[in-house]
């Protein structure tokens, strides 16, 4: 533990004379002197990682999440994980996202650690919603891609940016998502899911007027309840 002296020696000469004051400083007396400490507290942090597919992994955006922090001697407090979830979903479907707000909001942390601004959300109404309530709480960001700090004013400002770059690329995937299906029509490909065959749809029809559940159905034709419910609540041809 480094203990820090916080009021020059002089000004305590001044008040006990030069020889005893800057002894009495220089000794480190407590009624003479003012004192805080360095490094005897850590930053409390909680790493959110996320992936927007099952397949993905997050395991990369923790190494290296961890790596900093270990670094930094900042304390993990806890990690909250979401996998299989689009960015652009908002707290309510985002189960690990939802524990790390309470979190902030309890005030049970003091530093959020992200991959990248993009792991937190795609829309920049709900990062400038986050941000905002991490400065009510007085808790800091880090993102480590766009090596962003908001202790900063400029840290904020580059926030808020990286924010709108964001929403900017989902627009763009999502105009050539589809203008790639505009082209898939005028070419005359069938978009979708293919069709139940009709021979399938004819036994799925006849069991049911045989008075058979769906479930039974969809086990004895080896397909899916959903499916077997589509054809059911279908108008016969």
């Amino acid at each position: 533990m480094q203990w820090v002296r916080k009021t020059p020696a002089k000004i305590v000469a001044e008040a006990l004379g030069n020889s005893e004051g800057y002894k009495a400083a220089g000794e480190g007396t407590k009624t003479t002197c003012l004192w805080y400490t360095l490094g005897s507290m850590s930053k409390r942090v909680a790493i959110y990682a996320r992936v927007s597919t099952g397949e993905q992994t997050p395991d990369n955006q923790l190494r290296e999440l961890r790596a900093v922090a270990e670094r930094m001697g900042w304390q993990i407090a806890a990690e909250y994980i979401d996998h299989g979830i689009n960015g652009a979903k908002g707290r309510d479907r985002r189960p690990a996202y939802d524990q790390l707000y309470d979190a902030i909001v309890r005030r049970e942390i003091d530093l959020v650690m992200a991959w990248s601004v993009d792991r937190l959300g795609r829309s920049l109404q709900q990062l400038v919603a986050l941000l905002s309530d991490l400065h009510a709480k007085d808790v800091d960001l880090y993102l480590h891609q766009q090596g962003i700090d908001t202790t900063t004013p400029a840290g904020k400002a580059m926030f808020q940016m990286c924010g709108v770059f964001a929403e900017f690329e989902r627009a763009m995937i999502q105009e050539r998502v589809k203008a790639g299906l505009e082209r898939a029509r005028a070419q005359g490909k069938t978009l979708g899911r293919p069709r139940t065959p009709e021979v399938v749809e004819r036994k799925i029809r006849a069991a049911r007027r045989q008075g058979k559940g769906i479930k039974k159905i969809a086990r004895e034709l080896g397909i899916g309840v959903s499916t077997v419910q589509r054809v059911v609540h279908e108008p016969s041809p």
